[in-house]
């Protein structure tokens, strides 16, 4: 089993393989879920329990923890981060505890793997992913048909992602969107994240937390 508990960001660390599609979430981006999308769409409902199963570093497993009471946090790979080591996607893998909220930034090649057994764990599923993974007919006949989500919610400011590490100040021209399933929760309308939310949803201490380095020759691609 997957345990709870908080491990720090800042600590020893590890280069995964390429296939792993390691682009660590920027703080803000993760809080905006919590402040401009679950609200409206989980209607009262009050998310006490959380999970990540793709953490990384736990850039968004930390930020999960301001204000979610218990979440666990668990990846393939061994980040150095003390944060267990588990596969989600193999069936063998013993699942943490039920939670109300699977919410993770998945690797983008196997996010409907991800959908697809999250859907089955979890009363909430939020996947933070480019806005064009609402296409495609494969992705439409696997799940979007038959369980769409509750809100699509784009941003209306880019959230750039850097592979292998978190730089507070990159640039991107990629745009990214939280897909989010609420169980029994028709669709609803999209859910625009405002612009701002940036600067607004960006604390002094995030630097010091999630480890912001400079650039690295290796890491320097923009997703």
């Amino acid at each position: 089993m997957i345990p709870a508990g908080s491990t720090a960001v800042m600590a020893s660390r590890r280069e995964p393989p390429d296939s792993l599609d390691f682009f660590p979430t920027p703080p803000w981006a993760t809080r905006a879920l919590l402040r401009h999308v679950l609200p409206p769409v989980l209607e009262g409902f009050k998310i006490c329990s959380a999970w990540d199963p793709a953490c990384g570093e736990g850039h968004m497993a930390e930020v999960l923890r301001e204000e979610v009471s218990i979440v666990h946090a668990s990846d393939i790979f061994d980040y150095g981060r003390g944060y267990p080591v588990a596969d989600f996607l193999d069936p063998a893998t013993q699942l943490v505890p039920s939670v109300d909220l699977i919410a993770t930034n998945p690797p983008f090649n196997v996010a409907v793997e991800f959908a697809e057994r999250a859907l089955g764990e979890a009363a909430v599923v939020a996947l933070l992913l480019r806005t064009a993974w609402i296409e495609g007919e494969e992705r439409y006949l696997r799940l979007f048909r038959d369980r769409p989500p509750t809100a699509f919610a784009p941003f209306v400011e880019r959230v750039a992602m850097l592979r292998g590490r978190w730089e507070p100040n990159a640039s991107t021209a990629t745009s990214y969107a939280w897909f989010v399933w609420v169980s029994d929760a028709a669709p609803r309308a999209p859910i625009w994240i405002p612009p701002n939310c940036k600067r607004s949803l960006t604390r002094s201490d995030d630097a010091r937390r999630f480890g912001f380095r400079a650039a690295a020759p290796l890491l320097t691609s923009v997703e």
